[in-house]
C-alpha cells in the first residue's frame, strides 16, 4: 500500500505503520497526518489485522508538528488543525478494537509524544525519550496529552512535564509508568516482533472488549463498570474464541484463537 509520507504493511495479522519523514525527524505536516488517518481507517476495516505497530523511520519516532511548514501562515487556526488532523488520529487509535503497540525508536516530542501515549503499549529503545515541547513555543498540551499524562504519572508530574518542557529518558519513563518496557536499541525490533506475534495469535475479540472497558473506566464508577463487565462478558462468551479456549482447556492443548 503506497503512501507519500508513511510506510504501511500488513503481514500475518500484523499491521505496521511507519512515519516516514526521517529528514525532519518525522514531523507532522498536512500530508503526514492525512496519510496516518487514512491508514488507521484501513486498519479498522481490515478484519484480518489483529495488532498494529506504530513507529518512526530513522533516528526519531516523531518530533511533533513541522513548524517550518506552517511558519508563513500567521492566520492559521490551531483548533481547526486539531479538529481535522490530530484529534481524529488519537480517537482512531483509542477506538481500534485491537492492541496498538508503539515501537519508540527515538524522540517523541509534542504531538509525537501524544501519539506515543495514545498507544496501548510502548516498547522503547534505551536511546529514546519523550518531551512535551508545547510550552517552549507558548502553546498548551494537545492531541490528548492533557488526558494521558495525569492518568499515567499523576497530576504533579504531569504539571511538571507540561510547564517545564522537561525531557524524560526512556528509563525514567519506564520507572514512572509512561512506557511498558525499555530495551537496548539493537533489541527493539525483536522485542516488538515477539509481542506483536503474541497478539496476532491472541483472542482479539476479548482484547478489543477489554480495551473498551479500560477506556470507559476512566470516567465511570464501580456500579457502571460492573454493569459494563457483565455486558461485555456476554459478548465474549458468545465468541468462537471462547468456545475454542474452553475446548483447548478440556483437551489439554494450546488454543488456536482466530480473533472472532
Amino acid at each position: 500500500m503506497s503512501y507519500e509520507t508513511i510506510l504501511y504493511s500488513v503481514e500475518n495479522g500484523i499491521a505496521t505503520l511507519t512515519l516516514n519523514r526521517p529528514d525532519v525527524f518525522n514531523a507532522f505536516n498536512e500530508q503526514l497526518s492525512a496519510d496516518v488517518n487514512d491508514a488507521l481507517k484501513k486498519t479498522a476495516k481490515d478484519k484480518t489485522i489483529r495488532v498494529l505497530i506504530i513507529t518512526g523511520a530513522g533516528k526519531a519516532f516523531c518530533s511533533g508538528q513541522d513548524l517550518k511548514s506552517i511558519s508563513g501562515n500567521k492566520n492559521r487556526s490551531l483548533s481547526e488543525s486539531l479538529y481535522k488532523r490530530y484529534n481524529p488520529m488519537i480517537k482512531a487509535i483509542r477506538n481500534l478494537n485491537i492492541p496498538v503497540i508503539c515501537k519508540l525508536n527515538g524522540v517523541a516530542a509534542g504531538a509525537g509524544c501524544s501519539l506515543a501515549l495514545s498507544c496501548d503499549m510502548i516498547i522503547a529503545s534505551e536511546s529514546s525519550s519523550l518531551i512535551e515541547v508545547f510550552v517552549n513555543v507558548g502553546l498548551v498540551l494537545d492531541s490528548g496529552s492533557s488526558y494521558f499524562l495525569p492518568r499515567l504519572i499523576g497530576s504533579a508530574r504531569a504539571f511538571e512535564l507540561a510547564t517545564l518542557g522537561s525531557k524524560v529518558s526512556a528509563l525514567q519513563a519506564e520507572q514512572w509508568g509512561m512506557v511498558n518496557k525499555v530495551v537496548k536499541p539493537e533489541d527493539l525490533d525483536a522485542e516488538v516482533e515477539k509481542l506483536a506475534n503474541h497478539y496476532a495469535l491472541a483472542p482479539t475479540k476479548a482484547i478489543g472488549l477489554m480495551k473498551k472497558m479500560l477506556n470507559k473506566s476512566f470516567n465511570a464508577d464501580l456500579d457502571t463498570m460492573l454493569e459494563y463487565e457483565a455486558y461485555c462478558q456476554e459478548i465474549a462468551g458468545r465468541s468462537n474464541d471462547y468456545q475454542e479456549g474452553v475446548s483447548a482447556f478440556v483437551e489439554k492443548r494450546k488454543p488456536s484463537f482466530k480473533g472472532n
